[in-house]
């Protein structure tokens, strides 16, 4: 197991790395999801779009994407899917991915249920892009990197990309298969990210807490660290026992899983986040807790 780890806390200034180099690439996986928040909040708090109107030819609203209560099935169900990505193919067309995964029909009506959906934050992505006039890339660059000073993290669009991802089994994965779009970065930067979030430097305190109403979802997950669960705007919202509340994001690809969260009920908050190989996201959600703990 080869595993990256990296802690932020408050003060800001103050930080603390654990099994970490510092330089090494990984990808974000479903922090991804996050990021694009992110950017919507920033936009609903410019007032560019409003979280609760109907996005245009459908039904639910940014919002009710943002937390998956939308109803829309997600493609990651589908075993076409896994197996074009197993077999290394290139990624398919965008709308026949649309077209193929809607084929399972709508899930619930919105706001009468939860199920995750890939496919809803390639509908949030869409949205900000279109409004915006540029590319979620540039977005990215200009409301969060910039501001930030993330030099590592970037949109990853090709096989060349992944290239510089940590592992070798990396190397010619596809990332045109995460639709909503994968960002690659360090560790620290990802817990940097997430961190300066928390602190304000990202959105303001009121949009700050419409992004952290959650849709409760339940307790205890057999393997996994979580004693109550929930879903915010981008992000997983619940508590794990002792630690108190985790607010952040998991994530995970065919070769390796990630964990990026914050811990605001210690006594100094901090911000941790864990990049693992292999597939199982209990064993990074465990080891940001014990990195929480230990700092």
């Amino acid at each position: 197991m080869n595993r990256s780890i990296f802690t932020h806390r408050t003060p800001a200034s103050v930080s603390d790395t654990r099994q970490v180099e510092g330089a090494e690439i990984f990808p974000y996986w479903s922090f991804t999801k996050t990021v694009i928040a992110i950017c919507a909040l920033r936009m609903a708090q410019e007032g560019r779009i409003d979280l609760d109107r109907h996005l245009t030819g459908y039904d639910f609203s940014l919002r009710q994407v943002l937390n998956h209560t939308s109803g829309l099935p997600d493609y990651f169900s589908l075993s076409e899917y896994r197996r074009a990505v197993a077999e290394d193919e290139e990624p398919w067309p965008v709308e026949y991915l649309r077209e193929l995964t809607m084929e399972r029909g709508r899930l619930f009506r919105p706001g009468k249920g939860w199920s995750y959906s890939n496919v809803g934050y390639l509908l949030a992505r869409d949205l900000i892009e279109d409004v915006a006039q540029q590319s979620f890339a540039s977005l990215v660059k200009q409301m969060i990197c910039d501001p930030l000073d993330l030099d590592s993290v970037e949109l990853a669009v090709a096989r060349r990309d992944f290239e510089r991802v940590h592992w070798t089994s990396a190397a010619s994965y596809h990332p045109g298969w995460v639709y909503h779009g994968c960002l690659i970065g360090t560790a620290a930067d990802a817990a940097k990210l997430l961190h300066a979030l928390f602190m304000g430097k990202l959105l303001n305190a009121p949009m700050l807490a419409e992004m952290l109403i959650r849709h409760p979802l339940g307790g205890a997950i057999e393997g996994r660290p979580w004693t109550e669960c929930g879903y915010a705007l981008g992000l997983m919202s619940g508590r794990c026992g002792d630690v108190g509340r985790v607010i952040g994001h998991s994530g995970g690809g065919p070769f390796s899983v990630n964990a990026v969260y914050h811990f605001p009920d210690l006594l100094s908050p901090i911000t941790v986040s864990s990049f693992t190989d292999g597939q199982n996201e209990g064993v990074v959600e465990f080891a940001t807790i014990n990195a929480a703990l230990r700092v």
